[in-house]
């Protein structure tokens, strides 16, 4: 039986939605920390002197890149379950699910960030690192004061795009079952038997697209205060 469309029920299912928000930005959160972390670690190895772990680095991120977020998720959901029993005898399967959600977007958030981080670093002219150098900075001084506001400007929007990218991929974690925001659309959808499903996904869409523009308006002023900082060194 078809039903007419009623905003009416946009409004019903934010709040309802709403109430779920935390978990997602706790998770988005939790995959930002971990993936750069993950991500230095990469970009170090790809700046390195070792043919092997540029090797490697290098081919992790290809692998990631190649592989659908999905299917990512579905490998780690219930193949990591499965290694940790047949190899630890360690039973991890009834782990929160949130927990697998945050590991697999914080293999693929690390992949992107150490190319981010690597380009970025290469973007800055070696000569201002060795002028610091030799007017008796030291390596870390020289990095944290002349080399790394330099480069974060320079990986500042692209950061902002792969967080953005990657808050709107982990919509995908309902599919095993995290009850985050759109898990919880799902859910109400689902207690509706089917009935105004495209009321419930605009509601989702709604909250998407209001976080979409509070990220990118944060990283635009950031981008600004930390621009005026490299034109004082200048």
């Amino acid at each position: 039986m078809d039903r007419p469309f009623k905003p009416a029920y946009i409004v019903e299912a934010l709040p309802r939605l709403l109430a779920y928000l935390p978990l997602t930005l706790g998770v988005a959160l939790a995959t930002v920390v971990a993936g750069s972390i993950l991500g230095l670690a990469l970009a170090k190895a790809k700046l390195g002197r070792s043919r092997v772990m540029r090797g490697l680095a290098d081919a992790y991120t290809w692998t990631l890149r190649c592989t659908p977020s999905i299917v990512l998720l579905f490998l780690v959901y219930y193949g990591l379950p499965a290694f940790a029993k047949a190899v630890f005898s360690v039973d991890i399967s009834l782990w929160h699910r949130a927990f697998f959600v945050v590991l697999t977007f914080t293999l693929f958030f690390g992949a992107t960030m150490s190319e981010l981080m690597r380009s970025a670093y290469l973007s800055v002219d070696r000569g201002q690192r060795e002028a610091a150098l030799s007017h008796g900075l030291s390596e870390f001084q020289a990095f944290r004061r002349i080399v790394l506001p330099q480069a974060a400007v320079s990986a500042l929007p692209n950061v902002a795009t792969s967080v953005v990218a990657l808050l709107k991929e982990g919509s995908l974690a309902y599919t095993i079952g995290l009850v985050d925001l759109m898990g919880q659309g799902t859910l109400i959808i689902a207690r509706r038997y089917g009935a105004w499903a495209l009321e419930t996904y605009l509601a989702a869409a709604l909250i998407y697209w209001a976080l979409t523009v509070t990220l990118e308006k944060i990283a635009k002023r950031l981008e600004r205060h930390l621009s005026r900082g490299r034109r004082s060194l200048a």
